[in-house]
């Protein structure tokens, strides 16, 4: 079906529901995708997309930021970390801010050639993200352990998706009628490690007309009032994922608590290096103590990846939170919500 059609559709289930329908993408990528293409404006009245906590950047905790802010300042310390990361607000200033020796770097990879050609110096990786990126971090490890490669170690905040779903789904002022799954996080897991839903939800592409046939399967289900999980990202995501790189995770990696930024510590939904691997945990080998960490009060963040508000409802947005100066993360990071809003808010595309 075409984008036109699959829009046809949507009016068509939409018309058959007499109430209001909120619909989440929790993907950050399908944020920046809805927005660019103008997908909200041309949704019926009574469906209403709300973004959730798929930007890994965003949930980041202030004490992961504050904490890698604080080992910076260390002369005999490099910082390796993913370009969104460096205007990150921690609780006083940012990486971007710090007089050490940080670098942007494109994949957990490049850390270990950034420690080859350092050798004197202890380079710390940022492993900030979701199932998406953590392989990669995994297999870095793995790398780094038969190279024996001694002063490349990680600061880890890897997060898993599904646990945070079920607490943010277990909060009755949520009200989410269905979710758009990450498809990204979905090839790794597959569709299966999101079968406990109990409401509409649906993996999905990252092009309008494959987002357009999500939101359409969503209606569709939520009009005859069926609740299914489903994948209409077919292409690539499989209901058992990728074999091979789930065990890399596993073999790295042990599931763990974890703070997520708005949600809290949610039990079983992050990622810790297992004790064969401890060495190259920086938390272990070089540890540090930092103040209490105290996220600005006046940033609303958190709410925005709860679904609980719109940026709009910040005062700080558009004012002195915008994207070269963010207050919060959801401005910092190009996938997070008050970065789309500010800067495809208007937008609005036709087929």
């Amino acid at each position: 079906m075409s984008a036109e059609e699959f829009l046809k559709s949507i009016r068509d289930s939409a018309s058959k529901i007499s109430r209001k329908i909120r619909l989440m993408e929790v993907c950050g990528t399908h944020t920046v995708s809805i927005f660019r293409a103008g997908i909200r404006q041309l949704l019926p009245k009574n469906i209403e997309l709300v973004s959730g906590p798929g930007c890994p950047v965003c949930v980041t905790s202030d004490d992961f930021l504050d904490k890698a802010i604080e080992y910076s300042k260390n002369p005999n310390i490099i910082i390796a970390t993913f370009g969104d990361m460096l205007r990150v607000p921690g609780s006083k200033s940012t990486l971007r801010e710090s007089t050490g020796d940080i670098r942007a770097i494109y994949s957990p990879l490049d850390s270990i050639r950034i420690a080859q050609e350092n050798p004197s110096k202890t380079v710390i990786f940022l492993a900030v993200g979701f199932e998406t990126t953590a392989p990669t971090a995994a297999a870095t490890i793995l790398e780094a352990n038969r190279l024996k490669l001694e002063n490349l170690k990680f600061l880890s905040a890897q997060k898993l998706v599904p646990p945070a779903l079920k607490i943010l789904l277990s909060d009755p002022a949520a009200q989410i009628d269905g979710l758009l799954l990450p498809g990204h996080v979905a090839v790794v897991t597959g569709v299966k490690a999101f079968e406990f839903l109990q409401i509409p939800s649906v993996v999905a592409g990252f092009k309008p007309d494959e987002i357009l046939r999500a939101i359409d399967w969503l209606l569709s289900r939520i009009a005859e009032n069926r609740s299914e999980v489903g994948n209409c990202y077919e292409s690539v995501v499989h209901r058992d994922g990728n074999p091979q790189a789930q065990k890399i995770l596993d073999s790295v990696y042990e599931v763990a608590d974890s703070n997520w930024r708005g949600l809290g510590l949610i039990p079983k939904s992050g990622l810790k290096i297992r004790q064969e691997f401890e060495r190259f945990d920086v938390e272990k080998i070089i540890p540090i103590q930092i103040p209490e960490s105290r996220p600005n009060p006046n940033c609303r963040c958190g709410e925005v990846l709860r679904g609980s508000i719109i940026p709009t409802d910040c005062k700080l947005f558009g004012k002195i939170c915008k994207p070269e100066h963010a207050t919060g993360p959801c401005m910092a990071s190009v996938e997070g919500t008050c970065s789309a809003w500010f800067r495809y808010g208007g937008s609005h595309f036709e087929f």
